[in-house]
Formats: C-alpha cells, sequence, structure tokens
C-alpha cells in the first residue's frame, strides 16, 4: 500500500510499495487517462457516438451489458467505467480510440513507460486476469496522480453514486441503473474517488483519493482480503495523511519589481512569478515559514553572473 500527496507526488508512507501484482480494474485508471488525453488533445470528443463490437460486448465480469451495435456517446462510456466498472464499455472505448484492443493495450503499455512505471504491464484494458497482466502500488499512485491532477474533470464522475442511461440497440430503448462500486463515497467524508478493482486473483484493490483542507491525498491499496479491508485501510492512510501534514501555499499575486539591465535593448525586463507556490509540511512547521523575495539590484546581478 502507498499514501502519496496528489499535488507534489511527495510519498508519505510505503509498504510492499512496488512488489508486482494483478490489479483487476485499477487497470482502468490508465484506460481512463488515455480517453481523457484523447479528449484533450482533439481526437475525441465527449459527444461522439462509439459503436459496441461484438468483441468488447463479450466481455465478462463487471459490465453493463452492451450489445453489439448499441451505440453511446463517449460520456455515457465514461461513466459505465467511472461508475459501474464496466469491462464492456472500457473495451469499446479502447477499440475507438486506437482500433483494437491490442493496439489500445500498446498505448497504455507506452503511457506507462512514460510515466516511470517500471512494475507494471498491461495486456487488456479493463483489468480481467490475465498471465503478465500486474502493477505495484507505487505505480498505481502514478497514474492516479497523472489522471486527476491534470484531468481533474475526471471527478465530476466519480462523485457520481447512481445514474440511469438508457441502453440503444435494434431491440428498442431501455433504461439500466448504474451503480458506483466505491463503497468509499459513503463511508468517508472527505473522499472523491477514485478505482475500484476485484477479480480472484487481485483480491480487493483500490486506487482511492481524498481532499480535506487543501491537502489531496492518493492512496492505492492491493490485495486486500475483502471490500472493507480496502475501505478501511484506506481510510487509515488518509486519516494519518490529514493529522500530518499541512499545505502552505501562496498565489503570488503581488506585482514585482522590474530589472535594471545594463546594455541591453531596453531599460528594464519586467518579471513574474512562474506558478503558485506550494508546500507540503509533514513537521507541523508551515506557520512559521516566510517569504522573501530578492531586491531588484541583487537580481539585476544575478542575471548580469555577479
Amino acid at each position: 500500500m502507498l499514501l502519496m500527496d496528489a499535488d507534489t507526488g511527495t510519498i508519505l508512507y510505503a509498504k510492499d510499495e512496488t512488489t508486482e501484482r494483478p490489479l483487476a480494474s485499477v487497470t482502468k485508471v490508465m484506460t481512463l487517462l488515455l480517453i481523457f488525453e484523447a479528449i484533450d488533445n482533439g481526437q475525441i470528443s465527449l459527444e461522439d457516438t462509439v459503436t459496441v463490437s461484438e468483441h468488447a460486448a463479450g466481455m465478462g465480469g463487471s459490465q453493463v451489458y452492451l450489445e453489439a451495435e448499441e451505440t453511446q456517446t463517449v460520456e455515457t462510456m465514461i461513466k459505465c467505467i467511472v461508475i459501474s466498472s464496466a469491462n464492456d464499455a472500457s473495451v469499446a472505448m479502447a477499440e475507438y480510440i486506437a482500433g483494437s484492443e491490442d493496439a489500445f493495450v500498446e498505448k497504455m503499455n507506452a503511457r506507462a513507460a512514460e510515466l516511470g512505471m517500471e512494475h507494471t504491464h498491461f495486456v487488456n484494458a479493463c483489468g480481467l486476469d490475465a498471465d503478465g497482466h500486474y502493477s505495484c502500488a507505487l505505480d498505481i499512485a502514478l497514474m492516479s496522480r497523472e489522471l486527476t491532477v491534470n484531468h481533474p474533470e475526471i471527478f465530476d464522475y466519480t462523485s457520481i453514486w447512481m445514474e440511469d442511461i438508457t441502453h440503444h440497440t435494434a431491440k428498442g430503448d431501455s433504461v439500466f441503473t448504474l451503480s458506483s462500486t466505491n463503497k468509499l463515497l459513503k463511508q468517508y467524508e472527505y473522499a472523491t474517488g477514485l478505482k475500484t478493482g476485484s477479480t480472484s486473483q487481485a483480491k480487493f484493490c483500490l486506487a482511492a483519493t481524498a481532499t480535506k483542507d487543501d491537502v489531496n491525498l492518493i492512496a492505492a491499496i492491493m490485495a486486500a482480503d475483502d471490500s472493507a479491508s480496502r475501505i478501511s485501510d484506506a481510510v487509515s492512510l488518509f486519516e494519518w495523511g490529514f493529522a500530518n501534514c499541512t499545505v502552505f501555499s501562496d498565489d503570488n499575486t503581488d506585482i514585482l519589481a522590474d530589472i535594471p539591465v545594463t546594455g541591453g535593448v531596453s531599460d528594464t525586463v519586467a518579471v513574474r512569478y512562474s506558478d503558485t507556490f506550494r508546500y507540503l509540511d509533514t513537521t507541523g512547521s508551515a506557520d512559521s515559514l516566510k517569504k522573501n523575495t530578492f531586491s531588484s539590484e541583487i537580481a539585476a546581478s544575478a542575471c548580469r553572473g555577479g
């Protein structure tokens, strides 16, 4: 298991964090990451219509019973994946983005390598048990951070407890109710997501997210004996994290003085902050932090190499 600060990537607690294990439907964190990246780069949109293949409709395990040739929007498919952990929707989206599930899995493994997930290998897009399909708590946290920090809109979906969708098939339309698999949402007030998983080989896994007092945490749980254990483990990690972590942040809205330039095109050059300053404190010293800025003379000397 592992606890990470989402904003900085700081590991706060870890135990057996690189042990390779089956990860069940937590696999879908990577599937969702590639979906949202495809939306961001303009390859697909939430309004696109996806046609379900025979292969996708034939997925076992957790599903929303999509039929071959049924059509759904990308957004509905995302809801099916996030809320009900639908294997059929995951594979349908994999095929829609990459042409085939195998081609999508290649993208999953390539993205994992880019994120430094050294103890992960994907064989499918949904997380069904398969030889060579594994990850570790550290890698789960890495891909969960990439998804949640860069695509915070995921929380619009992970917060849904129940929602109806409509099956559009040749037989007509029918309503189907999606129910969240993440019981942590109802059992822990600060929970915000993210993805559950369970199979006979993986046991009970969880990529969990929670937010309190501007602290955003990610917990990765693998191979718990039952659903209650994975939830209690995540809650214990979160409670420890929130009790021991404080965030100091500064939006850096103050105006900085221009730096004088000698021998340049202009007499001065404007200066601005690169970003909001954020510091995660685990020592209880955040209240004593002070902000100091260089004077224009010192900054100018630094620019000249002085």
